[in-house]
């Protein structure tokens, strides 16, 4: 690949995501005419319907959006480079599952205890709260297990077997809870986007900020895992504190994103892939930048085909990124001669 073309792949990848945040913001479940939106994006004072609409939503759905493509897309580049296994995900760790069953507990075992309005404020900080404490739970299991035992492939069937056990004891909640409380988990087990503003935008994004910051001061150690560890062992590198490290930046990243939006599938699995072939090489100097920003522009473009623009409704997020992501994955297992080469 030439100096040009390098050019203008950079600007491409730089350009995509602006393009889909400008375009997720003027569409959307209620239609508002071009001008109308341009005038409320640059005159936030005006107090009108167009004004509202989107400052109190549009803006911080969209930003939202762009914080979890790439804290999905940064964590699944971890795990794979980790595992060195095309198909990890940033879930592959049972942080999902954690994550669902806190949600479970509150909601569907302590529902007989709290009165939840679905949508209100204690609500979705109660859910949020919920998710960040089952998912640290099961991350530090892993950290624990980490600890003890050395080879990688052990602890991620452990991961595994992990999240299927905690996957069922969700299932025994759900199957004694009542329709409304049900409901209420069903729908945050959906995924959403329109649920984080104020003060739970910010601490997603200095929490989102961290994560991608420490996973650039990684780099070095991922590309040493990426040549397999005894090489990495050969080099004085201490494997098991590394692991911690990106363990504990995958829960930041996964996790928090989890919390606040609910489980979104697929982004974590496909976007490091396209990141590699995009740009044919798997050093992660530039594959994690590139990473970042079609993670961003993934789930800014899911963002966009859930709210079927003018039609009024609006689609769970996490079906969307399911009809984007599988298609990706199927494509990519019929490409794996060269996804190998590049692991």
């Amino acid at each position: 690949m030439t100096r040009k073309h390098k050019y203008y792949l950079w600007a491409g990848l730089l350009l995509l995501p602006l393009l889909l945040a400008l375009a997720d913001i003027y569409t959307g479940s209620v239609h508002l005419s071009f001008s109308s939106v341009t005038r409320a994006l640059f005159h936030p004072g005006g107090g009108d319907d167009v004004t509202v609409i989107l400052h109190r939503f549009r803006l911080p759905r969209m930003w939202t959006a762009v914080l979890a493509g790439v804290a999905l897309s940064v964590s699944g580049l971890l795990m794979q480079t980790t595992f060195r296994n095309p198909l990890a995900g940033p879930y592959v760790l049972g942080i999902s599952a954690g994550a669902s069953l806190g949600v479970a507990l509150l909601v569907l075992g302590l529902s007989p205890l709290f009165s939840f309005a679905s949508g209100s404020l204690a609500a979705n900080t109660s859910i949020m709260a919920a998710a960040i404490a089952g998912a640290t739970g099961v991350l530090l299991l892993i950290m624990a297990v980490s600890l003890r035992i050395r080879d990688i492939m052990t602890i991620l069937i452990l991961g595994i077997m992990f999240g299927s056990a905690v996957t069922a004891l969700v299932s025994i909640l759900q199957y004694f809870s009542n329709e409304t409380m049900l409901k209420v988990f069903v729908v945050w087990t959906m995924g959403s986007l329109a649920h984080v503003t104020g003060i739970q935008s910010l601490l997603l994004t200095l929490l989102v900020g961290a994560g991608v910051l420490l996973s650039f001061l990684l780099i070095k150690q991922l590309n040493t895992l990426l040549m397999g560890e005894a090489y990495a062992h050969s080099v004085g590198m201490d494997i098991r504190r590394t692991r911690l490290l990106i363990f504990g930046v995958t829960g930041i990243l996964a996790g928090s994103v989890t919390a606040f939006c609910g489980p979104i599938g697929f982004v974590g699995i496909v976007v490091p892939h396209l990141a590699r072939l995009t740009l044919r090489t798997s050093d992660l100097r530039p594959v994690l930048p590139a990473t970042l920003l079609l993670g961003a522009s993934l789930l800014l473009l899911g963002d966009i085909l859930s709210h079927l623009p003018g039609e009024g409704s609006v689609l769970p997020i996490n079906a969307v990124t399911a009809v984007l992501g599988i298609p990706l994955i199927i494509w990519m297992i019929l490409q794996r001669q060269k996804l190998s080469s590049l692991m």
